[in-house]
């Protein structure tokens, strides 16, 4: 299929080449043609093209597409009244929820810049990121005030209330009286700041750029197959790239977005059933915390509705994917990528279940290369370091650095290799690699040997140094409830499953791993292996 056909084949599955009322049409293809893409057009359109369409679902009821495009018009106008204007940095510190979205939108529509904060920072990451990033504005849920203790309590505004008590602006506040009147396009367009995951120190900074045309909304939908005004279950962060990507790019299909401020893995289920859900968005540790639901909730509700399950932000631990569809409805499509690289593969259901663990093909308009240390082409089924080029590439990090490039191919960071299928597989991390008795070995491979026991729950592995070997592998492992299991039963395990240098030398149970909201393991809060002997 050429470029044409495929194309008019997203854009018609979609919903932009249906037959539609054409007054709204026309109102909605003039915000697009002067703003161009990104989410303030795409909000006026969906707002234009379906008004009374339910825009989302949350813990505070129901908001039509109509009703959303007013609040946000509103929030941007008590934005400038507040004096924010053209590049200033404003924080956001929320959950899931439309007051979120709200600010996102409006942010972006006054061309300010927004800086997307992790839910799970810490009062002085917070009090240290809003610093150096310079932000004039906080807006951020009730529940996160205490981490917000040491900053000028005249810059905070709240966007999620639990109560009155706490004496601050909100965004009911900055809205108060003002008009729900179109904005003109601001000399700029706004920015979005996404977070790094910080598993190895302070979050870094990395400024994205909204679609300069329609080649990445394309290439992403031709993998992903939405469909025009799907209900669309966002349980990923949205201050996360994956959320948020599935927020921005899933606007242009009308959706109806069902958002809560807290995973609980039976309610996502019962929000599947109740709304005939066509999408779910997650992490993978998502999707293990859903395979490990209730079981009598999964029986009680239907969820064949459910065609696309989104999945990334950290690898699909062993058979994840399989184990998943298994129970609900063959509808994985993992995206491999990062906040950095944007997308670099996507596997799809067939692929999935063909070759587990797979990283999935290259998607349309994107260049991936596997690469050896002299910067040439490996063949199928050598490994080598991943480079990548796309449309959706980082604009470099907040303090001036940026990523590793060859021949204009981003380096991803991560090690693998393509099989004879075009299929890509990664290995793991370039730093993660350890070298145990001359053989490089990485984690990733115990991993996904350990997590398949029946009676371990959770399991990372790390590497550390070694007088004898150079380095060796030890493992944290989360046990079932009720199990018994020994050092020695998953040293045992670990032989009889994957090659000698990959047997772990230390065992560690522990009750939980330190994850982010996204899944990855935050290192640098794991206990310390005590030397033996």
């Amino acid at each position: 299929m050429g470029d044409l056909g495929y194309k008019l084949t997203v854009l018609r599955r979609i919903g932009l080449l249906k037959a539609q009322d054409p007054i709204r049409l026309v109102k909605a293809g003039k915000k697009l043609k002067e703003w161009g893409p990104g989410f303030p057009a795409a909000v006026c359109a969906a707002a234009a093209r379906k008004p009374d369409q339910i825009a989302v679902i949350d813990d505070a009821g129901q908001i039509t597409w109509r009703e959303f495009s007013d609040e946000i018009n509103r929030l941007s106008a008590g934005l400038k009244e507040r004096g924010i204007g053209l590049g200033d940095p404003v924080a956001v510190l929320c959950r899931n929820h439309r007051y979120m979205i709200t600010s996102m939108v409006a942010i972006m529509q006054i061309g300010a810049r927004m800086l997307l904060l992790n839910t799970m920072a810490s009062s002085g990451q917070l009090a240290e990121l809003a610093e150096r990033e310079g932000a004039k504005l906080v807006i951020l849920d009730q529940e996160f005030l205490d981490v917000a203790d040491s900053m000028d309590q005249d810059r905070l505004v709240v966007a999620w209330e639990d109560d009155k008590s706490h004496g601050l602006n909100t965004l009911g506040t900055l809205t108060l009286g003002q008009p729900a009147d179109d904005h003109p396009k601001p000399a700029r367009s706004g920015s979005i700041v996404i977070f790094t995951s910080g598993t190895t120190g302070l979050p870094k900074g990395a400024q994205r750029k909204e679609p300069e045309n329609l080649n990445p909304l394309l290439t992403f939908f031709g993998s992903i197959p939405y469909e025009g005004h799907s209900t669309v279950v966002i349980a990923a962060p949205l201050f996360h790239s994956w959320g948020l990507l599935n927020f921005g790019f899933g606007l242009s299909t009308v959706p109806t977005y069902v958002l809560r401020r807290r995973f609980v893995p039976e309610k996502v289920i019962e929000d599947i059933a109740q709304y005939k859900a066509k999408v779910l968005v997650v992490v993978p540790l998502m999707m293990q915390r859903l395979v490990n639901a209730d079981p009598e909730v999964i029986k009680a509700n239907d969820v064949s509705s459910l065609k696309i399950t989104a999945s990334s932000g950290s690898p699909l631990a062993g058979e994840l994917a399989t184990h998943f569809m298994d129970t609900f409805t063959d509808s994985v499509y993992n995206f491999y990528g990062a906040t950095e690289t944007g997308w670099v593969t996507i596997a799809g259901p067939e692929d999935l279940r063909a070759a587990p663990g797979t990283a999935g093909r290259i998607p349309w308009k994107t260049v991936v290369k596997v690469l050896d240390e002299n910067g040439h082409e490996v063949p199928a089924g050598t490994t080598g370091v991943i480079y990548v080029g796309n449309e959706m590439m980082f604009a470099g990090y907040t303090d001036g650095n940026s990523k590793d490039f060859r021949d204009g191919l981003m380096h991803s960071g991560d090690v693998g290799h393509f099989d004879e299928a075009g299929r890509l597989f990664v290995s793991g991390r370039d730093d993660d690699m350890i070298i145990s008795g001359g053989e490089n070995v990485f984690p990733r491979e115990l991993e996904d040997c350990l997590i398949e026991h029946p009676e371990i729950q959770d399991v990372v592995v790390v590497g550390l140094p070694d007088e004898n070997w150079g380095q060796v592998l030890s493992a944290y492992i989360v046990k079932v409830a009720g199990s018994t299991l020994t050092e020695d039963d998953i040293v045992e395990y670990a032989k009889a499953n994957v090659a000698r240098f990959a047997v772990p030398r230390d065992v560690m149970f522990i009750d939980e791993l330190p994850r982010n909201p996204t899944g990855k393991v935050m290192k640098r809060m794991l206990p310390e292996f005590q030397p033996k002997g």
